[in-house]
């Protein structure tokens, strides 16, 4: 099949923090299932003047390419809702949505783009009956997996290179956490955006977790939304490392705790199992084998994405057209909703202004626009996710 991935191919659209996890993983995996893959750039801003011309290069590529599975990540309001219909409506494309952290995420986004796509997806069980109160029903449990081409096995620990690593970016209370590591005797090597090292080749990080005796991972990405299970937990031990992870609920269902991957839940429980596992190998490694196997049997990107496709196509069943025409002139009935009046150019001046005093210019007019789509998700709900929707049109190039 044609699958067009509708994502950044970069963390957030950001070439600086490293290639993304969902472009890193589902792209070469969906290859390795022998489909035809195009790629779609919707998170790097420096590719369009403003959302409308997103979506328009978004609807130009379903009709050259005609894709048989469009599998999208949103971020948030970048794929107008009225854009989705259209493909939803008047192409024989399956569209399905791979959501991230949704144990807040569907709150903010998930929920009022839901019903614009044949189907969703989710790895947080609790939020299944949420989408089937809102009438979203077509949505599938899933869970992030690791990349089947870098499954290697474990070194010996008298073999890795590293003593103590982490990868990933320094965002939330990681550093902190390092810190409080390091007064209590434990040095961590850190890669990744916002540490001395910076970010690492995509290529090189299953690479480091192999060298590693022990590999890190804590499971609050960014504050928000609790504990949460992540890429790096399958990543980890994909790669042949020993994963040290912090305890997220949801986790004995994957992993066998003890046996094949081992948990934390504070610094000094994490310091003091740092120590054992330096001073015990032969434990360390049987569980990396472990957690290896397991990871091998049954959880890969491979097993995963073929679970989404599938349930794509399932979700949308029959009765679209045979291909994709027309969708520019449906699409251009909307453009007159989007795009600044004088009031909103106003309000922006308004609360830029004292942002950029603040923060600065580049991160002020961020907090402008995060500050206008926390009351609009909130007052207008899926207004947000059109094409009128105010964040959109008022920060075009955030």
């Amino acid at each position: 099949m044609k699958i067009l991935c509708v994502f950044g191919k970069h963390q957030y659209g950001d070439p600086s923090r490293g290639l993304g996890t969902e472009y890193a993983a589902f792209v070469p995996s969906l290859k390795n299932l022998g489909h035809e893959v195009i790629h779609f750039e919707s998170w790097d801003r420096r590719f369009y003047p403003d959302y409308r011309e997103l979506n328009k290069h978004l609807l130009a590529t379903i009709e050259r390419e005609s894709p048989h599975v469009m599998l999208a990540v949103q971020l948030n309001y970048e794929i107008w809702t009225e854009t989705l219909n259209i493909i939803k409506d008047h192409s024989s494309v399956a569209t399905i949505c791979w959501t991230t952290d949704d144990s807040w995420k569907y709150r903010e986004v998930s929920r009022f783009i839901g019903k614009a796509y044949h189907a969703m997806t989710t790895t947080y069980p609790e939020t299944i009956p949420l989408y089937c109160r809102d009438g979203i029903s077509h949505v599938l449990l899933t869970q992030w997996a690791t990349n089947g081409a870098n499954l290697t096995a474990p070194l010996k620990a008298k073999k890795c290179i590293y003593p103590v690593t982490f990868v990933g970016a320094a965002h939330g209370n990681r550093k902190q956490q390092i810190k409080q590591l390091k007064a209590l005797g434990v040095e961590v090597v850190c890669f990744g955006y916002g540490w001395p090292f910076g970010p690492v080749p995509g290529q090189d990080i299953p690479k480091i977790m192999r060298e590693s005796v022990i590999s890190l991972n804590f499971s609050n990405a960014s504050g928000r939304g609790g504990k949460q299970i992540k890429a790096r937990t399958f990543e980890v031990p994909g790669a042949g490392g020993f994963l040290l992870t912090e305890y997220a609920p949801g986790l004995e269902a994957v992993y066998t705790i003890g046996k094949e991957i081992d948990i934390f839940h504070n610094p000094k429980e994490l310091s003091e199992k740092i120590k054992y596992y330096l001073s015990n190998f032969d434990k360390r490694d049987q569980m990396a084998l472990a957690g290896y196997e397991r990871t091998r049997s049954d959880h890969t990107y491979e097993d995963r994405l073929r679970k989404v496709l599938d349930f794509a196509l399932l979700a949308k069943g029959h009765g679209a057209i045979d291909e994709p025409k027309g969708l520019w002139a449906s699409f251009v009935l909307i453009f007159r909703d989007h795009g600044m009046n004088f009031g909103l150019r106003f309000l922006r001046k308004i609360l830029v202004l004292p942002t950029v005093l603040v923060w600065g210019k580049t991160r002020g007019p961020r907090a402008a626009r995060r500050l206008v789509f926390e009351l609009s998700w909130r007052f207008f709900g899926k207004k947000t996710f059109t094409a009128s929707g105010w964040p959109g049109r008022m920060f075009p190039e955030q």
